[in-house]
């Protein structure tokens, strides 16, 4: 006969009036957490009590009830409802659906209630939301009813939106959540579940992986492309992956063929409108190597002088700008608004008095444009660059009064009037016997031959002289070297000084944009526009000028002739020993110029070995070990992150005697452990000087150097 199985007794329900509730002191729920009761509050008003109210009677002291309930479950539930009757939107015997409970003891109903209760999974949560949005709830919507920030609702929805497989690779705990958020950054469900199941094959499955693996091949919107014509491709249709879980500076371009394509488009827009104004030719890049004009001539433009009436609006502008600083000054602060009016003022004086340059048609006929982008996305416009080729042809011939004034010969008015002006020919000349001439009457040109020695004679007396005279030699080189630099015209100096500007070979992405290249660029601006537009003026202009300026402008004309770069076809060893001890001379410091090592301009082309070996030198050989089981991409961006702020080279930018800020470091850490080793040496002295009657460490430091050594 089969056992009989004895049936529960679950316990009773009823409505008691809300204000027969009390609470119970036997609650085990001390600590607020959760959903506050503002919000609990809400919540039932909107959608009344989802769960009823665990209650057990009050007894007086004979065991009857009182016909009161205390709540030892449900005091969070019981303050909701206790604010909406103070709010009158509750009445005070409104019927509170409860559980009534006589068995048992209070606290462990209370802590059953809490403990037994299963939380939500993650997943869940995410379903559900996807499941109101495609009802018809808006993402503000939803965040309204659940008491959550509109981002948390779109992040709950993207990660929703996560491949079907990889969900439920997630339901199953084999993917932690930090790993799914990292697969919401793509859209496409086959590429993350090939991700995924490359990273089964992979010791490293941190979420930066698959963020990695996920946004290969596509452009961050940070990426000076992405900044100058992003509007361009939003517009094409470009597709843009954002990650809603960290900091992604906008996002990811994924089709980078587009991105190329709108770009292109527009640079060839931004260069229709400057082939407009009339230039010979305009040339189109996203980015030029640095130093694509060097061997140009550039003209100069003018600007354009300030009518009256301008000169006035900008002096009221900049009065306006004075009365609101003495206002923001009386104040002691300035405020926002003021700060914004300023901002306004000096944007509207700019646009007044910072105007592009006017140039001569004939000039602009046969010089021209490049085109590019800047490292912040903005339209990089360099004009008025002229090309060798198209220089204009120079005829030199001597001119006969000139030759008179030289001393070299003279011609008057009675010389033949059929011969021919004769040119100035420098050159080695041979042995070979001059042919006699005729003698005639007048005064005729000196012959070559004659000439040639007269000015070789001439030429060693200058050579003499000008050797003894330091201030004239330097103002003759600098004349020289400005003539090469600046106008492109090297003929018009007696010294045979070849002064190249030197355009790198290969060169870093982006070496344009450094602070470097600006400040190199802004030097030579600036002394191109103190200098005369005519070479012929040159002179002059450099004898006037005072020492320090004259130095100044000296070391930026020889600044520009040195080459130290590396260059697999042309190997100068020496040359670039001489380099090496020109850095040493100039403490040249690349770390403090603001190199530093990434993925893409070191780590990333280097070798794992080189990678460990600059983590070790830079963190210490237990950093270096925490990368060695990385592959290569992971290991390079995880070594960029920990030698970020070290202040690390490659042997290559190193100098010989100036010390980076990692060498420093190991020099500080080398004083710490000196310092430790010295404390524990004159702690033992001292011991040592107790018991054995010797003088103390205090002592040492009274005596002289030469009476320790006798110590």
């Amino acid at each position: 006969m089969a056992k009989s199985v004895q049936k529960i007794t679950l316990s009773a329900s009823r409505d008691i009036p809300f204000d027969r509730l009390v609470l119970s002191q036997s609650n085990v729920r001390r600590v607020k957490a959760g959903v506050s009761i503002e919000e609990l509050a809400a919540d039932i008003a909107r959608r009344t009590l989802l769960q009823s109210i665990t209650v057990r009677p009050v007894l007086d002291d004979k065991g009857a009830e009182t016909g009161l309930f205390e709540i030892p479950a449900g005091g969070r539930r019981y303050r909701a409802l206790e604010l909406l009757v103070r709010q009158k939107r509750l009445a005070k015997t409104a019927p509170i659906p409860c559980v009534v409970r006589t068995e048992g003891i209070a606290e462990e109903d209370s802590l059953a209630e809490n403990v037994q209760r299963a939380p939500l999974h993650p997943l869940d949560q995410f379903r559900a939301f996807q499941a109101l949005r495609e009802k018809g709830q808006s993402e503000e919507e939803i965040a309204a009813v659940f008491f959550v920030a509109v981002s948390v609702v779109k992040q709950r929805l993207r990660l929703a939106a996560v491949s079907p497989r990889l969900l439920e690779v997630y339901a199953e705990d084999e993917m932690n959540l930090d790993q799914l958020m990292a697969f919401s950054v793509g859209p496409d469900h086959q590429r993350q579940e090939q991700v995924w199941e490359a990273m089964q094959r992979s010791y490293n499955k941190e979420p930066y992986q698959i963020r990695r693996m996920l946004t290969e091949g596509a452009v961050r919107a940070s990426d000076k492309r992405a900044q100058y014509a992003g509007e361009d491709y939003v517009a094409a249709g470009g597709p843009i992956m954002r990650d809603l879980f960290q900091q992604d500076d906008g996002g990811w371009l994924q089709d980078a063929g587009l991105l190329v394509r709108v770009v292109a488009e527009k640079l060839e827009r931004d260069a229709d409108a400057l082939r407009a104004e009339g230039w010979k030719w305009v040339e189109t890049a996203t980015e030029f190597p640095y130093g694509h004009s060097y061997g140009l001539r550039r003209i100069a433009g003018t600007r354009r002088q300030l009518t009256e009436q301008e000169i006035v609006q900008v002096e009221a502008l900049r009065a306006e700008a004075e009365r609101i600083e003495e206002e923001a000054a009386a104040a002691d602060e300035v405020s926002d608004d003021a700060d914004a009016c300023l901002a306004e003022i000096e944007a509207e004086i700019d646009a007044l008095t910072h105007r592009p340059p006017v140039y001569d048609p004939a000039e602009m006929a046969m010089a021209g444009v490049f085109v590019s982008i800047d490292g912040s996305g903005a339209l990089r416009v360099e004009r008025g660059y002229v090309r060798p080729e198209d220089e204009p042809v120079v005829v030199e011939e001597a001119d006969e009064a000139a030759l008179a004034g030289e001393g070299s010969g003279v011609a008057d008015d009675d010389s033949d009037p059929a011969m021919p002006e004769s040119r100035i020919i420098v050159a080695h000349v041979g042995d070979a016997a001059e042919p006699e001439v005729e003698e005639e009457d007048g005064i005729k040109p000196l012959p070559d031959r004659l000439l040639t020695e007269l000015t070789a004679y001439r030429t060693l007396a200058m050579r003499e002289a000008l050797g003894n005279e330091l201030g004239i030699a330097y103002l003759a080189l600098l004349h020289a070297l400005c003539l090469r630099l600046f106008y492109r015209y090297g003929a018009e100096s007696c010294l045979e000084v070849e002064a190249k500007s030197v355009m790198f070979g290969a060169q870093a992405p982006g070496l344009a944009d450094t602070p470097l290249a600006t400040r190199v660029d802004a030097r030579h601006e600036a002394w191109a526009a103190q200098l005369p537009e005519d070479s012929a003026e040159l002179w002059d202009a450099l004898a006037n000028l005072d020492t320090d300026s004259r130095e100044a402008l000296f070391a930026h004309c020889v600044a520009l002739t040195l080459n130290a770069t590396h260059d697999v076809y042309n190997r100068r060893p020496r040359a670039l020993a001489h380099a090496g001890r020109l850095a040493e001379i100039l403490t040249l410091d690349l770390a403090a110029a603001g190199w530093a090592p990434n993925v893409d301009n070191y780590l990333g082309r280097v070798t794992k070995a080189r990678i460990l070996e600059a983590v070790r030198e830079a963190k210490g050989e237990q950093a270096a070990q925490r990368l060695e089981n990385l592959k290569k991409g992971d290991m390079a961006e995880a070594a960029a992150q920990a030698l970020a702020g070290t202040g690390w080279l490659p042997e290559a930018l190193r100098t010989k005697g100036v010390e980076t800020m990692t060498m420093q470091a190991d020099v500080a850490a080398l004083a710490m452990q000196s310092t430790v080793a010295a404390d524990a040496c004159a702690d033992a002295a001292s011991e040592e000087a107790e018991t054995a009657d010797l003088p103390s460490v205090e002592d040492y430091e009274q005596l002289e150097p030469h009476e320790i050594a006798a110590e």
